[in-house]
């Protein structure tokens, strides 16, 4: 992916636009690198799991049942992914509400990443689906299902993903030359901003209450009242965590994009972003510790799950959080970097543990995910990455609007 020559992308500067696309659809890069190499195989296998699947049914290449109808595609990559997107709605807060705009030149980048993971993770929640067809029925009456957490958490999620298809396309019609689609997209925006930021929390607190509704199946350790304000503040720490690593990749990736200003930006960035992070997850720890004592879970500690959890917060929480803290005092880069990658590890196993390790514990057969499923766990996120890299590769997603675009709205 890495690329050190001249810039291969183009916008369409008046060209006729469907010529202009299918050219877009030539490879911009070598098309034998080692990260293609490595990828594309799991990728294809994934693919031909998943049509095996629709085909055969879930229990063809899935260990679930009655008993376990939450497996790995929920609880990795919707359940663990979606708190990892948060940091789309937390860089539009912190740039179009609290004007700071010192955020600006991460803000696609974290929007398109955002949007991306909710059309993925969407797509291996209907993978897990029994009745795959039965998800349009939120949508077309057929069977609402209004006192389900789920039906709020569905049309969160169709909503805020319409919300950050328009708050992108701006740099759609930026990379087609389309300049009064431009000015229409633009001129709705903000609109889209405000519904994002609230349907985002909205959501986020929705996954958490759905666990609250499973109450003597989720340890103990994990399970309290307030996990629907505590996946939010994860969204905080988790979903920024991941822009810092992803800006770190993107700036050193796709260098030859960035101009001066956008590339001296990144490390004042990074440190803003850190000190974020360590506020938020002091906010965290502190409610974990009240929690703690309050229900007295100390009887758990020298047991296996006492074990486990403690492993989940020292070294994944209270390291990183102190680590960010210092990286914010020292404006240390790397320990930043380290933090971001602690944090991830540390969102990863909270949920889990919430959602499939620590959960359904006396139930008599456990669920383990079969080989099939990890393959196409990893399959759903190497195909986002692509995109995510035809995307940066065409689109002003890292360098700057054309001129025309400056000062349109």
């Amino acid at each position: 992916m890495n690329q050190t020559t001249a810039i291969q992308y183009a916008d369409n500067k008046g060209n006729n636009t469907w010529k202009f696309f299918i050219n877009e659809l030539k490879p911009k890069t070598k098309i034998f690198t080692a990260f293609n190499i490595i990828t594309l195989p799991i990728i294809l296998l994934g693919l031909g799991i998943i049509v095996y699947r629709f085909m055969y049914g879930l229990g063809s290449v899935t260990n679930l049942t009655q008993e376990m109808p939450w497996g790995i595609w929920k609880a990795f990559n919707v359940v663990v992914g979606v708190a990892m997107a948060g940091g789309a709605y937390v860089l539009v807060f912190i740039t179009h509400v609290l004007h700071l705009k010192k955020y600006n030149p991460i803000l696609k980048v974290a929007v398109l990443n955002g949007l991306l993971a909710y059309i993925f993770y969407s797509f291996a929640l209907i993978l897990e689906l029994g009745r795959p067809l039965d998800i349009f029925n939120v949508i077309i009456g057929n069977d609402y299902g209004v006192s389900s957490i789920l039906f709020l958490v569905a049309w969160h999620f169709m909503l805020y993903i319409l919300c950050l298809m328009l708050e992108f396309s701006p740099s759609v019609a930026e990379w087609l030359n389309a300049r009064k689609t431009y000015k229409f997209l633009a001129g709705i925006t903000l609109v889209a901003v405000v519904f994002g930021i609230t349907l985002s929390v909205l959501h986020q607190a929705g996954i958490g209450g759905l666990f609250m509704l499973a109450k003597g199946k989720v340890h103990p350790l994990w399970y309290n009242q307030y996990m629907p304000l505590m996946f939010v503040i994860q969204s905080v720490f988790g979903g920024l965590a991941l822009v810092i690593a992803l800006v770190t990749l993107c700036w050193k990736i796709f260098a030859y994009q960035l101009d001066e200003t956008y590339r001296k930006a990144k490390d004042p960035i990074l440190v803003g972003l850190a000190g974020i992070c360590a506020l938020s997850m002091f906010s965290y720890f502190f409610m974990h510790v009240i929690i703690f004592a309050h229900e007295k879970n100390w009887v758990y500690m020298g047991t296996g799950w006492g074990w486990w959890y403690l492993l989940e917060m020292i070294p994944f929480v209270v390291v990183p959080m102190f680590m960010f803290l210092y990286g914010f005092k020292l404006k240390n880069i790397r320990l930043i970097n380290i933090a971001a990658v602690l944090t991830l590890v540390g969102i990863i196993l909270n949920r889990m543990n919430t959602s499939l390790i620590a959960y359904n514990i006396d139930a008599p057969i456990r669920y383990v995910p079969t080989i099939w499923e990890i393959i196409v766990s990893i399959s759903v996120i190497l195909i986002q990455i692509w995109v995510f890299r035809w995307i940066v590769l065409r689109m002003p997603v890292l360098r700057k609007s054309p001129d025309w675009a400056k000062g349109a709205h």
